[in-house]
This record gives C-alpha cells, sequence and structure tokens, in this order.
C-alpha cells in the first residue's frame, strides 16, 4: 500500500459573518480546473478536536482532487447547540465567496465531516436546503454522530453509548440543557424532512459504532429522493477514532484507506463546474 502522496497544505483566516475563523487549505499535487471545494469539519465528539484532527480526511479529500477548507470550529462544553452550527452556517456563506481565489468561480461547494463533524455537515445541508438558495452541492458523511438516543446495536457491538462513553459525554455537552434536542438540525437523524437535500456520500464500517445510524439515515435519505451513495466499508478499521490519527507515512497505510479515498475520489470527481457562479446545484454525472 503506497503513503498518502504530498498535499499542500496553508492556515489562514477566512471570513465567516462579522469575523474571521482559522482554516487549513489542503491542495493535492494534481486538479482539475473549477475542481470542488470541500468545507471539512473534523471529528471531536463535538468538544474536542483540532485543525490537526481533521488532517487524515482533509488530505485523502485533496488527493481525491478537491480542495479542501478544514475548519477550527468552535468546540467544547460550552459551545451548546447551536454556536458551532451558527458559526459553521456564516462560514459556508463566506466560502461561496471566497471560492474563486481558492479553486474557481465555477467550483462546486461541499461540506464533509465525521464524527460530530459529520453531524454538522448533515446539520448544514439541511439548512442550506431551508434557505432554498440550492448552491450547496453536496455532503460527505463519514461514520456521522446522528442520534443522540444512542440505543443502536452497532453502539452496543461496540460496548459504548454507557453513561460515561465519550460519545453520551459529547452528546450532553452538545444538547446541554436546551429543549431542542430533537431538533433535526441538532440530531438530524430526527428529521422527518429529507427531500431536496444535495446528493451523499455516506461511509461507515463493519466495525464503527455509529454504523447503524449512518445506514438509516442514507436509507432514510434514499425514500425522499435524494441520490445517495451509501457503502459499509469491511473493518476492522477503529473508525471514528481512527480519522482524527494521521498514520505514519514510514509504514504501511491500513487498507481501509485506500477504499476511503476511492470512494471519495469516485464522488468528488461526478461533480462538473457550475454553470455560472449563480447556477442551480450541478448533479453528479
Amino acid at each position: 500500500m503506497d503513503a498518502l502522496p504530498l498535499t499542500s497544505c496553508h492556515d489562514d483566516l477566512l471570513p465567516a459573518g462579522d469575523g474571521v475563523m482559522p482554516v487549513r487549505v489542503y491542495k493535492g499535487a494534481t486538479r482539475r480546473p473549477h475542481a470542488p471545494v470541500v468545507l471539512h469539519l473534523h471529528g471531536g465528539a463535538f468538544t474536542s478536536g483540532s485543525l490537526d484532527s481533521g488532517e487524515l480526511m482533509s488530505r485523502l479529500m485533496a488527493e481525491a482532487g478537491a480542495v479542501v477548507v478544514d475548519v477550527d470550529y468552535p468546540t467544547g462544553v460550552d459551545k451548546v447547540f447551536p454556536t458551532a452550527l451558527k458559526a459553521l452556517d456564516a462560514m459556508l456563506q463566506g466560502l461561496y465567496k471566497s471560492r474563486a481565489r481558492l479553486s474557481g468561480r465555477s467550483s462546486p461547494v461541499l461540506v464533509a465531516g465525521e464524527e460530530a463533524g459529520g453531524n454538522l455537515a448533515a446539520a448544514l445541508a439541511l439548512m442550506a436546503r431551508d434557505q432554498g438558495h440550492h448552491k450547496l452541492a453536496g455532503q460527505i458523511l463519514v461514520s456521522p454522530m446522528l442520534n443522540p438516543c444512542l440505543a443502536t446495536a452497532s453502539l452496543r457491538q461496540a460496548e459504548a453509548g454507557s453513561g460515561q462513553c465519550r460519545w453520551t459525554l459529547g452528546w450532553r455537552a452538545y444538547l446541554g440543557e436546551c429543549e431542542e434536542g430533537d431538533h433535526p438540525y441538532a440530531a438530524p437523524a430526527c428529521t422527518n424532512r429529507l427531500a431536496g437535500l444535495p446528493p451523499a456520500l455516506v461511509l461507515s464500517t463493519d466495525d464503527d459504532p455509529m454504523r447503524d445510524e449512518a445506514v438509516a439515515y442514507a436509507r432514510a435519505m434514499q425514500r425522499a429522493g435524494v441520490e445517495v451513495q451509501q457503502t459499509i466499508l469491511p473493518g476492522p478499521t477503529g473508525w471514528p477514532c481512527s480519522l482524527m490519527k494521521l498514520p505514519s507515512l514510514e509504514v504501511l497505510q491500513p487498507p481501509w484507506i485506500k477504499a476511503l479515498r476511492q470512494r471519495l475520489f469516485d464522488f468528488l470527481n461526478a461533480f462538473p463546474p457550475l454553470t455560472s457562479s449563480r447556477g442551480s446545484r450541478p448533479q453528479p454525472a
């Protein structure tokens, strides 16, 4: 298995509402003109994580042909819903305006995230749909945290979901004392209205604690008429925690990295450039 190919990256500040937000921009060695721009959100169970946590996924998407903007969004036990989501929505609005200097004026814009970042990416897709502008081209959800009930068989198999596991504590911190624990923007698995969402790539693995909620969400989107590519990769993988660690380039990479890179490549390269900067959402070819 080859090591991860070299990807350039640099830290930057991009507009988000009335302020700016720290980001790390990744660009692969080869990419087509007007390559997709992906807003990427790292994992960390809503309470932790950093730009370093998002490096593996960001590099894989960049090597798959995208320009990836990895965001250092607000995390911590005091950042209850919808603090991070509001900041990221402002960031996404700014990204539409910044894409010309990042990639191209006609570049499609997608959201992507793993674990808690997958929750936020799914919520941003719902918000973009509800705002009615149809600028968001697609969503990539990898081992997403979508359901605060924590009652799935895959969580039980992973011996997770107990009172002190990281995801239980993360959900408690994210939802806080608010009465909106079943709000679709807080827990996308709770929504009954999925029609009109952009095309989705939903990935999980045999040993992923989030497997069942990822599959359920993918199937619900399909029933609503959303174009969905959904795959369960073979284990063992150590997802989602292993997604937040960049393997050493001096050793052989685990097999799931190659499979993940291929799924990302196939999905991202199906998006053509927009016909105009104000055009409708492109559909995968």
